[in-house]
C-alpha cells in the first residue's frame, strides 16, 4: 500500500487538530475532513479558549497533565511566533478566586501554566466575597481566529475539507482506509455511545477593552475571560440540554454575576449572546476500534468525549490519536499483520 487515505470526522478544534497532527506526522498518507459543520457553525466556535483543564472522572490524572502540557508548549510556540495574531492565540495573566479554601490548593496543572502562586492579601480585597485564591498567566485560544488557521493549515499539507453529513461510519468504505473518529457529540448516534451527552454552554461575547485580566469563581462556573477582539462572560452547565437557543434571563443573570467579580463591565457594550452544546463524557475516548463487516475491516480512531475541556487538551489528544493512527497505518503497510486486525 502506497498512499493511505484518512478521512477525519469532525470539524470542531479536536477534528481540526487531529487532522493536522496527523497531516504533518504520518508519511504518505493523505487527509479529509469531513463534517456536516465547519467555523463558524462547530461548538467549538462557542468555547471560551480559555487554558483551565476541565478533570475527567474516567481518564487517568496523568494523561490529563500530558495532553495539557502538549496543548500549552504548543500553543506557547504559536503565542510567541508572527502567527499569533492570525491564529489568535495570546497569553492572558489573571485570577482564579474562592469562596472557601479549596481541597486542593495546588492543583495537578500548576506547574504547566506560567508563575502559579497563592494569591496575596492585597490581590484579595479585589474580592471582598472570596477567601482564597491562587494567581497566574495561562493561554487563551480565540477559536473565531484559530479553526479557520487550523483549516488553513489542513490545506496546506495538501488536506481536503468536505461538507457531508456521515449516518454510518461505514459510509466512508472503501473511500478510505482509516477513519478518525473526532464528531463529538455526534457519537451518540455515529457509533451509539450512550456515555456522550450534551451540556448546554451559553455565555456573552463582549466589548470592554479596558479589562485585561481574566477573573474566574473556581466553581468555574461565572468567569470574565478577556482576549484580543472581545471579552468572554460566562456561563451555564444545563446538562442534557439540547436547546441551541439563548435564553435572555439566563444572560442578564451571568452579566450581573461577572459585574459583581468585575464592577466595571457594566460599562461593557455589543453583547452577543452564544449558546454551545459541550459533548460531554466521564472520559475522554481515545482508542482504537476495527470495525468488521463481512470480510470488510475497518480500522477507526476515536477522539472525542472532551467536554468543556477540549481547547485545554486539543493537541495533546491530536498527538496521541496520530500515534494510533501510525499503528493502523503500519498493520496496513504489513501483508502479514492484516490477519491480526
Amino acid at each position: 500500500m502506497d498512499r493511505v487515505r484518512i478521512a477525519v470526522v469532525g470539524a470542531g478544534v479536536i477534528g481540526l487538530s487531529t487532522a493536522v497532527c496527523v497531516s504533518e506526522t504520518v508519511p504518505r498518507c493523505s487527509v479529509t475532513v469531513i463534517s456536516d459543520k465547519f467555523t463558524p457553525d462547530t461548538t467549538s466556535n462557542v468555547a471560551a479558549g480559555m487554558l483551565i483543564p476541565h478533570r475527567y472522572p474516567e481518564t487517568p490524572e496523568p494523561v490529563q497533565k500530558q495532553w495539557f502540557r502538549e496543548t500549552f508548549q504548543h500553543l506557547s510556540e504559536i503565542a510567541k511566533s508572527a502567527e499569533a495574531s492570525d491564529a489568535g492565540v495570546l497569553l492572558v495573566s489573571g485570577w482564579q478566586v474562592f469562596r472557601s479554601v479549596p481541597a486542593e490548593e495546588v492543583p495537578f496543572w500548576a506547574d504547566v501554566v506560567l508563575g502559579f502562586r497563592k494569591m496575596t492579601e492585597a490581590e484579595l480585597k479585589r474580592f471582598p466575597q472570596y477567601v482564597f485564591g491562587q494567581a497566574f498567566t495561562t493561554l487563551k485560544c480565540e477559536t473565531s481566529a484559530y479553526l479557520p488557521w487550523l483549516e488553513k493549515r489542513i490545506k496546506g499539507n495538501g488536506g481536503l475539507l468536505l461538507t457531508r453529513r456521515i449516518e454510518d461510519l461505514w459510509e466512508l468504505q472503501p473511500s478510505f482506509d482509516i477513519v478518525v473518529n473526532c464528531s463529538g457529540l455526534g457519537s451518540q448516534q455515529l457509533v451509539g455511545d450512550s456515555m456522550i451527552s450534551p451540556v448546554k454552554g451559553q455565555l456573552l461575547q463582549v466589548q470592554a477593552p479596558w479589562v485585561k485580566h481574566f477573573i474566574r469563581d473556581g466553581g468555574g462556573l461565572t468567569y470574565v475571560y478577556p482576549g484580543a477582539s472581545y471579552v468572554i462572560l460566562g456561563g451555564t452547565r444545563q446538562k442534557g440540554d439540547w436547546n441551541l437557543f439563548p435564553d435572555a434571563g439566563l444572560s442578564r443573570e451571568i452579566f450581573l454575576r461577572c459585574c459583581a467579580l468585575e464592577p466595571s463591565l457594566c460599562r461593557a457594550f455589543d453583547i452577543k449572546e452564544k449558546v454551545g452544546l459541550r459533548p460531554s463524557r466521564p472520559g475522554v475516548r481515545l482508542e482504537k476500534e476495527v470495525l468488521v463487516q463481512g470480510e470488510h475491516r475497518l480500522p477507526v480512531v476515536h477522539n472525542y468525549g472532551h467536554g468543556s475541556g477540549g481547547i485545554s487538551v486539543h493537541w495533546g489528544s491530536a498527538l496521541e490519536a496520530t500515534r494510533l493512527v501510525m499503528e493502523c497505518v503500519h498493520t496496513l503497510r504489513t501483508p502479514a499483520s492484516m490477519s491480526k486486525l
